[in-house]
C-alpha cells in the first residue's frame, strides 16, 4: 500500500471543510417556538343589565383627569340634543362604536374583577372595539375606550342622564337672600 501524499492533505482537508459547512448551511433551520395563543378572557355576566343603560344621555369627553368634574356638566348641558341608548333587537344596546357613523348593537360583556365592557358581541370581554365601563350608578356612567390610539382621540365618555323630557334640568340651589334688618330708629333730639 502506498502512503497518502502530504501534498494533498491541505487540499483534501479544505474540500472537507466545505463539504462540512456546505452541510450546516443545506439542513433546515429549527422551525421557531410555538407562541402560546393569548388567554381569552372569559365572558361573565356585567354588572347591570343592559336596559339600565336604555334612555337619554348628555354626551361629553375628557383627556385629562382633572377636568371630569367640568366634563360632567358639559354632559349635562348636552341633554339638549341628547345621545339615545336603545335596546337592540336581541337583547343587546344600540350604540356608535369608534368613527362608525350608524349604531351598532352592542354586548354589556362582564370580565373577572366586577369589569364590565361594552362592545361587539364576537369579541371577548376588553378586545380593541370595547368601551371598559369605569363608572355607573345609574346617573353617570364614564366610559374609556380600550383601543389606544382610539382613547387618545375620543377621550374618556361622561354620560349624564337627562332629566325626563318636558322635564326642566334642575338648577343649582340660589342663595337665600339675607333678611333685611331694620334701621335702628335715630335719637329724636
Amino acid at each position: 500500500m502506498r502512503p497518502f501524499p502530504l501534498r494533498l492533505i491541505p487540499i483534501v482537508s479544505v474540500a472537507l471543510f466545505g463539504l462540512a459547512l456546505a452541510a450546516c448551511t443545506t439542513t433546515s433551520p429549527a422551525p421557531p417556538p410555538e407562541q402560546a395563543a393569548p388567554p381569552v378572557t372569559p365572558t361573565l355576566p356585567p354588572a347591570f343589565p343592559p336596559s339600565a343603560i336604555v334612555g337619554r344621555w348628555g354626551l361629553a369627553a375628557y383627556h385629562v383627569e382633572t377636568d371630569r368634574q367640568r366634563t360632567e356638566a358639559a354632559a349635562l348641558n348636552a341633554c339638549t340634543q341628547p345621545y339615545v341608548i336603545t335596546l337592540g333587537p336581541t337583547g343587546g344596546v344600540m350604540m356608535h362604536l369608534a368613527d362608525q357613523a350608524t349604531p351598532s348593537e352592542l354586548r354589556l360583556k362582564g370580565a373577572p374583577g366586577g369589569k364590565t365592557y361594552i362592545g361587539p358581541a364576537d369579541d371577548p370581554p376588553g378586545g380593541q372595539q370595547d368601551r371598559e365601563v369605569e363608572q355607573f350608578d345609574g346617573r353617570v356612567m364614564i366610559l374609556r375606550w380600550i383601543d389606544p390610539e382610539v382613547q387618545g382621540r375620543y377621550g374618556t365618555m361622561v354620560y349624564v342622564r337627562c332629566p325626563a323630557e318636558g322635564v326642566k334640568k334642575p338648577r343649582r340651589a340660589a342663595a337665600k337672600p339675607k333678611p333685611k334688618t331694620k334701621p335702628k330708629p335715630k335719637p329724636a333730639g
